[in-house]
């Protein structure tokens, strides 16, 4: 049997344009919207052209509702940060003695952060505040000895060293350096073209925690942050 005259030819995307640009066409043909059949993808029960619509409709905000969800967790993880943060920020501030920041950085990191080992080394104008009376053991620690490579080492960093534990020896720096699989190895200076004083170790025994791939804009404002209270050490000499 020969197709109608007019018909011959017209393929799916002829009338898929057709109805895309004709918006009054169901409107003159509404009992078509009832009548027209689909399959239902959840099921073996035909819907109607209506029902799948709602169907659509139902999938597309359930996918906006997880968005949300997704943006006010993230927010929220973003305000705790931001929180943390600020209290390490606050404590160096409120430090008065400057001998006692290097053992304040530490402290705060592993507290504020959950960080599970730290350490630190200040090198330059240092040796007359870790001689002062009263500084214990611990508060000392920052400035033993550090080796011309290992200064040279955090002097060569651009950013933040992340990724596997190889022996460094800043890794030497933390309480069981054995037991540290992943490390965050952050130079300490007063800008980006002058040589390191220093150099700030975070250790984990997760060896993803701290990973190569890890962006390092955080640990970067953790050791500008850094820097700029132990600063005054430096400009004590």
């Amino acid at each position: 049997m020969s197709s109608p005259t007019g018909v011959q030819g017209i393929t799916e995307a002829d009338i898929a344009n057709y109805l895309a640009n004709t918006p009054g066409f169901f409107e003159r043909h509404a009992e078509l919207l009832s009548s027209i059949q689909l399959s239902n993808p959840h099921g073996t029960r035909a819907v109607s052209l209506q029902e799948r619509q709602m169907d659509l409709l139902r999938e597309k905000h359930k996918g906006l509702e997880q968005k949300i969800m997704e943006m006010i967790r993230h927010g929220q993880e973003n305000v705790a940060i931001a929180d943390r943060l600020h209290r390490y920020t606050r404590a160096l501030m409120l430090t008065a003695d400057a001998s006692d920041l290097p053992e304040v950085v530490v402290r705060e990191l592993k507290q504020q952060f959950l960080i599970p080992q730290a350490g630190i080394r200040v090198w330059g104008a240092v040796a007359a505040h870790a001689a002062l009376p009263g500084a214990h053991e611990q508060a000392r620690e920052f400035a033993r000895e550090v080796s011309a490579d290992a200064k040279s080492f955090a002097s060569s960093l651009t950013l933040p060293y992340c990724g596997a534990n190889v022996g460094f020896e800043a890794a030497a720096w933390l309480e069981d350096a054995a037991t540290v699989a992943s490390l965050a190895l952050i130079p300490l200076r007063h800008g980006a073209t002058t040589d390191a004083f220093g150099l700030l170790v975070l250790g984990s025994p997760d060896a993803t925690r701290f990973a190569a791939d890890m962006g390092t804009e955080f640990l970067m404002r953790i050791g500008e942050i850094a820097s700029a209270g132990l600063s005054r050490l430096i400009r004590a000499e």
